[in-house]
């Protein structure tokens, strides 16, 4: 998915020097970003207060929207580098399409995996039939520099691992989780789970201590850590814990999401993630002028044009404001 914020922002993110080494509970309040034509997201990262958990660097709620009559999702062709891409749903569709030429639909609770590594360009929108509802998250993994050129792929996987407590089905989307190990590729060491609880349930889930974690609310009412967790909100708990308590008051969605905190700062504005100021410039520059990003076929519809990059050079801020 793109950042199609006309206004970017160049950001500085990442480094371990404003980790919070111990439990805390920061609650993240979403900005609302509007997406192509009929969609509105909250945007949780990067945020006012906080930037990364983790490797994660990017993450948007969407829904639940009534597309019964609308479009729905209608993202263009646009670029990617130095990150992954995740796509995740719990309602609705969404065909994805990139330069490398993977075409497939996701549907809900099936990993939509893209590694742009190097340069790639996608696009995503709702097919002509669609269902009447969608919602969902979609989040960008930063890569480290060991990997960040990488050859682009994409990983489509229907089928994920579970772990599964009274009231409790945890389905692991990257990296592990209580043993169960998802299939997706990464990079980093990483969690990246969906929680579904029903009403009533009180359950602890094993954590690592080393990692930071983040919980995102997708649906319903639930308390993290006794702290109540509302829709297209999140969480920030720190590091140090051993396990999270959850309790919900009726049925809810919840994603967790985690890692070990990411050393390296990355410089992150529109859709690219690097590591300076003018390798942020020259893949502007490259999308507009250039090839490298390849070709999206198939999409109906133009490609996005890059908004221009601010004239001011970059100051580091680490990983929070």
């Amino acid at each position: 998915m793109s950042n199609l914020d006309r206004q970017a922002a160049l950001q500085v993110c990442g480094g371990r020097g404003f980790v919070v080494a111990e439990p805390v509970r920061e609650l993240l309040s979403p900005r609302h970003v509007q997406l192509g034509e009929s969609t509105e997201v909250r945007r949780l990262l990067p945020n006012l207060g906080r930037r990364m958990v983790g490797a994660w660097a990017f993450v948007d709620h969407y829904g639940p929207d009534d597309i019964a009559d609308e479009p729905g999702m209608q993202v263009p062709p646009h670029p990617h580098m130095g990150l992954q891409t995740v796509s995740w749903l719990h309602q609705g569709e969404v065909l994805h399409r990139d330069s490398t030429g993977s075409l497939q639909a996701i549907g809900p609770r099936e990993l939509g995996l893209m590694t742009s590594g190097r340069a790639i360009s996608h696009s995503e929108e709702s097919p002509r039939d669609h269902a009447r509802y969608l919602h969902g998250a979609q989040l960008w993994v930063a890569l480290p520099d060991a990997h960040r050129h990488v050859e682009p792929h994409f990983q489509h996987h229907a089928e994920l691992p579970h772990v599964t407590a009274p009231g409790l089905t945890a389905t692991v989307i990257l990296g592990e989780l209580a043993g169960a190990v998802s299939p997706g590729t990464t990079y980093t060491p990483i969690t990246g789970a969906d929680l579904t609880l029903t009403a009533g349930a009180e359950v602890r889930l094993p954590l690592e201590p080393d990692f930071e974690y983040a919980v995102l609310a997708m649906s319903g009412e639930a308390h993290v850590d006794g702290v109540p967790v509302l829709p297209g909100s999140m969480l920030y708990l720190g590091c140090g814990r051993s396990e999270l308590p959850l309790r919900a008051d009726s049925d809810a969605g919840l994603m967790l999401l985690g890692g070990e905190p990411f050393e390296e700062e990355i410089v992150m504005w529109w859709n690219f993630v690097g590591r300076t100021d003018d390798e942020i410039r020259e893949a502007r520059d490259d999308w507009m002028t250039s090839d490298r990003f390849g070709e999206v076929k198939g999409y109906d519809g133009d490609r996005l044009d890059a908004p221009e990059v601010p004239a001011a050079h970059l100051k580091a801020r680490g990983r929070v404001r």
